[in-house]
């Protein structure tokens, strides 16, 4: 048989060789048989099966070596003609057939490598081309990176590629820190299109040409980026959808080669309110671009923020009102006493008098220090919303000049609350006359309250981020120029003021806050340039009770005559306060018995004890405290009235007295007229 026939029928050397030793087992079987005689049966049937088995055994062996191993006769010209390294593999990895280029590049080696460290990428890959799609990987060659491509050639073949070099391999001990610093960019080809995950994400995705990402222009972006920014028509460069001062952070996380290791807080040019994180990864020649609305997460965090920035400003605030409050009231007394030594028409009693004034305007301040930071002696009552705003109209037009209007609105079915009226009236008034302050700086007409009752859903459309079911609401709104972004979040901060030098304290809407805080409510605040300002307060509706009403109190009569008779403790660890004070009290009749603290009270208590007629004590005192000395005391007392006398509110201590009787509090900066005036009708209650 000439070469050419052998090599039309597919035999060659090797199918001969294995034939003629399969003949020559078929003659040896048939000699033996003939031997045996024609006759044996058992001889006849060896003979045939051992025949027919050595023939399915050359068939099976022609075709195990012909089908994996020979390669059509369309493959040879083909593999050949590619100027890329190419290769026919079986699926054990083994190589059947290969290029020039192959050889040149991979050497002799019969299979695929399967100890380097491309041996796992490069089986995935082929267990990839089984499955019918295209493997993916890289092989390590010479020193270089070869993205690898595997696809179907056939059964049990497969066609395996090598693309040029990606990039020299790098040394491991000296490059481990730039790879860390630099975007790697991703094997395979450069990406058309977003993935199916991209285009469904819930958060933005987009594909973005090459070079710098925020010049390059959107490829294409998913319906979620559209939404986050408000843009339908993406074709221009991706820079374009961010404000320019967040383009200057992201450029220089860019250039450090973190920019997709870790998240860039970016805002969005059409909306400055709205916060995105943006992360950036290199694929192939091109980027893709992740943008996650954080808008909500950063309103609560600063909404956190400023609750407890507020919360340590008042704390600060109250503790300065307290020991200010300490030292109004020596102030007071002291001009009490001088009062009776220089009377009207005496030289000095003018000056006397401008004293006085003048600390009287530092009570107001400290007054509105403590509304503030919500350490105000609080006397809630029910309170009608819209008989409160009538009766109160009459008073705030007062305030306003004939050229701005006042406007009220009344909704229907206005709720009762629970608040103290003068305080209520008190954040009315500065959120009035603060407006009235906007519209003469920056022009208007009109200030408009408007008092509703409005469901939970309602309330947070309006800005109370979580009502507890419905709420009542004061709004006051003006015409005015509106408050501009950059001092919005600073305009409850006590002491902040836009006002010239000399035209606010800086506590008009401190105050409000603190009042509206303290009466468990909410306030907000609406405003846009040219289009005015609204502030919202918000109180829980009351619900009264069905009960018989409680028969009134009397009133405590005024005392004309200040003078009186009676042994009094009294605790206090200011000295100047208690000093002056005591001495005053003498002045009218009292015997006064002196303590610097709560330890010094109990032991003078227990030394005259049954003897006390009435203690006056100071709350917060070092040492032992106003309501720990009163349950040491008790039984010192003997039932003896105690008042107790303080710069913080009430209610910081009224728990701490549950379970006491005849108990009274008077809030500090007090006069001696006020304090003889308590002293005389707990004295006469006493009797």
């Amino acid at each position: 048989m000439s070469d050419r026939s052998r090599q039309a029928s597919g035999i060659d050397g090797l199918d001969l060789l294995v034939l003629g030793l399969f003949a020559t087992v078929v003659a040896l079987a048939a000699w033996t048989v003939l031997r045996s005689g024609p006759d044996t049966a058992a001889g006849g049937l060896l003979f045939a099966g051992l025949t027919g088995f050595i023939a399915l055994g050359f068939l099976v062996f022609r075709s195990a070596r012909r089908s994996p191993s020979s390669t059509d006769t369309g493959e040879e010209p083909f593999l050949s003609a590619l100027e890329e390294p190419a290769a026919i593999v079986a699926v054990d990895g083994r190589i059947r057939f290969s290029n020039p280029a192959w050889r040149s590049l991979m050497g002799q080696a019969h299979r695929l490598p399967r100890t380097s460290a491309s041996a796992p990428g490069l089986f995935e890959a082929l267990t990839e081309a089984r499955r019918g799609g295209i493997g993916r990987a890289s092989l390590h060659v010479g020193g270089l990176e070869r993205p690898t491509i595997i696809s179907t050639a056939g059964a049990q073949r497969f066609l395996v590629r090598l693309l040029q070099a990606a990039a020299p391999m790098p040394d491991p001990e000296t490059d481990v820190r730039s790879r860390r610093s630099r975007p790697q960019a991703s094997a395979g080809p450069t990406p058309d299109t977003l993935d199916a995950f991209a285009a469904a994400a819930p958060f933005g995705a987009a594909l973005l040409g090459g070079g710098d990402p925020f010049r390059a222009p959107v490829i294409e972006a998913n319906p979620t980026l559209s939404a986050i920014t408000a843009t339908q028509d993406l074709g221009g460069a991706f820079g374009d959808l961010f404000d320019a001062a967040s383009l200057v952070e992201a450029r220089q996380r860019l250039e450090s080669g973190r920019s997709h290791l870790e998240a860039v807080e970016m805002r969005l040019s059409g909306d400055l309110a709205r916060i995105v994180h943006l992360y950036l990864s290199p694929s192939g020649d091109r980027w893709v671009a992740f943008l996650v609305d954080v808008s909500e997460q950063k309103q609560i965090e600063l909404q956190l923020s400023q609750s407890q920035k507020m919360q340590a400003i008042g704390q600060l605030a109250g503790g300065v009102a307290h020991d200010f409050n300490n030292l109004l009231m020596a102030i007071f007394m002291q001009l009490d006493e001088l009062a009776q030594r220089h009377p009207v028409g005496d030289p000095s009693y003018e000056g006397l008098n401008q004293i006085r004034q003048t600390s009287t305007r530092a009570a107001e301040l400290v007054r509105k220090l403590l509304a503030f930071s919500r350490k105000q002696t609080v006397q809630r009552e029910s309170l009608d919303l819209g008989e409160l705003i009538s009766e109160f109209e009459v008073l705030l037009r007062r305030v306003l000049p004939e050229d701005i209007a006042l406007v009220t609105e009344y909704g229907r079915n206005l709720p009762i609350v629970r608040a103290d009226r003068g305080q209520l009236e008190t954040a009315v008034m500065n959120l009035v006359v603060n407006a009235r302050d906007a519209i003469r700086s920056h022009g208007g007409s009109t200030v408009r309250i408007r008092a509703a009752r409005v469901s939970a859903a309602e309330a947070q459309a309006l800005g109370y981020p979580d009502p507890q079911g419905e709420q009542a609401m004061i709004e006051v709104s003006d015409d005015g120029a509106g408050i501009p972004a950059d001092v919005l979040d600073k305009i409850f901060d006590p002491f902040f003021t836009t006002k010239p030098v000399g035209e606010g304290t800086g506590l008009g809407l401190a105050t409000v806050y603190g009042i509206v805080k303290q009466s468990d409510g909410w306030i907000s605040v609406d405003s846009r340039p040219a289009q005015g300002a609204a502030f919202r307060i918000f109180l829980p509706v009351h619900v009264p009770a069905m009960a018989a009403p409680a028969p009134p109190r009397p009133a405590r009569p005024a005392a004309r005559d200040l003078s009186g008779a009676g042994r009094i403790l009294f605790v206090e660890d200011e000295d100047a306060v208690r000093s002056v004070a005591a001495k005053l009290l003498r002045a009218r009749g009292y015997e006064v018995i002196e303590a610097a603290s709560g330890e010094e009270a109990l032991d003078l208590a227990e030394a005259h004890a049954g003897e006390i007629d009435l203690m006056i004590s100071d709350v917060v005192m070092p040492g032992m405290q106003g309501p720990e000395l009163l349950r040491a005391a008790r039984d010192y007392l003997a039932g003896a009235p105690v008042m107790f006398i303080s710069g913080y509110a009430e209610a910081e201590f009224s728990n701490l007295l549950e379970g006491e009787a005849n108990v009274s509090f008077l809030a500090k900066p007090i006069d001696i007229k006020t304090l003889a005036e308590r002293v005389k009708q707990e004295l006469q209650r006493a009797v």
